[in-house]
Formats: C-alpha cells, sequence, structure tokens
C-alpha cells in the first residue's frame, strides 16, 4: 500500500441505522470498504458497499429485505468553511475530518428501488385483504347518484370496437 492511500472496512448493523435516524432504512448489514487516496489538494473517497438491509414494503408495509451492491466515489477539499458543490465537498482545514456515515446511509438509500414491494405473493394476505376491499375503479356512490351520467358521455362519443368488447367484460364482473 502506498502512503498517499488508506483502506478502512466497517461492518453495519441495526444500531447504525437506529443511530442515523432516517426514515428509508431501518436494519441492515453492510460490510463497506473506503479508500482514501491523496492527490493534489484534494482527496479521493471510494466507497464499495454491500450486504442487506431491510426497508418497509410500499404496498402491504411490512419490512422487506433488498439486497445491496453499490459503489461511489466523492472528492473532499480543505478549505475555509463548509461546502457542498457536484464536484466536491469541502470542510473547514481547522476540522480536518470527515464524517462519512451520512454519506454511506445516502449511497445506500440511493442504490435501493424507486417501488420497494414483495415478488408476487409474498406480501401481507390481511394488508392486502385490506387494500383491495378499499380499492375499486369507479364509486359505488358516483354510480348511484348519477347512474346516467356515464353511458350519456360514452354514447357521444366514437369508441373503437375494440375497446367496447373489453368495457362489456369491466362491466360483467
Amino acid at each position: 500500500m502506498r502512503q498517499d492511500s488508506c483502506e478502512y472496512e466497517y461492518v453495519l448493523d441495526d444500531r447504525f441505522f437506529a443511530g442515523i435516524d432516517a426514515p428509508e432504512i431501518h436494519k441492515g448489514n453492510l460490510k463497506v470498504l473506503l479508500s482514501v487516496k491523496k492527490s493534489i489538494g484534494a482527496f479521493l473517497l471510494e466507497f464499495h458497499v454491500e450486504g442487506t438491509v431491510t426497508a418497509v414494503c410500499d404496498r402491504c408495509l411490512d419490512d422487506l429485505e433488498l439486497p445491496v451492491e453499490t459503489d461511489n466515489a466523492l472528492k473532499v477539499k480543505l478549505g475555509a468553511e463548509f461546502a457542498e458543490t457536484d464536484d466536491f465537498i469541502t470542510i473547514p482545514e481547522e476540522e480536518g475530518h470527515i464524517n462519512v456515515a451520512w454519506l454511506i446511509y445516502e449511497f445506500v438509500a440511493l442504490s435501493l428501488p424507486m417501488k420497494k414491494v414483495h415478488a408476487p405473493g409474498e406480501c401481507n394476505e390481511k394488508m392486502m385483504g385490506v387494500l383491495n376491499e378499499h380499492s375499486c375503479t369507479s364509486s359505488p356512490e358516483a354510480d348511484e347518484e348519477n347512474p346516467e351520467a356515464e353511458t350519456d358521455s360514452d354514447e357521444n362519443r366514437d369508441i373503437d370496437p375494440r375497446w367496447s368488447e373489453l368495457k362489456k367484460i369491466l362491466n360483467n364482473n
């Protein structure tokens, strides 16, 4: 190993996520390899994170274990005061250190899919029953108040016959 670089290894568990107190992820088991390389006027931080985290399923609200594997890089330089740009994070010279905990959390959170859901058939059945009970394509109250409103507007428009056949199937269910 050259003298102008250092490597660090962290193991992040449930205590890390409890301490970070962020809503997206509340449990996990991650291994983080951090390489810090000194270059002219800056430090290059390269993160490799892998493991699993536990988040909430967007569909049934039960815990969902998700795999994580991400590589990220960040440039840090010393300056007069703290500043953050797209290219650099500047930390005050008198501090001389940076806490990477929140950065690691953000890298992990950004590596997760936008929609976090269980595989088909693995969601909480009770919650799915409640969700299906309260989901509908049209409200029964609106149909009772004005039953002919929808049919009048449909008759006035030219409808592709294929859609008409599909609509018949929908109305029969």
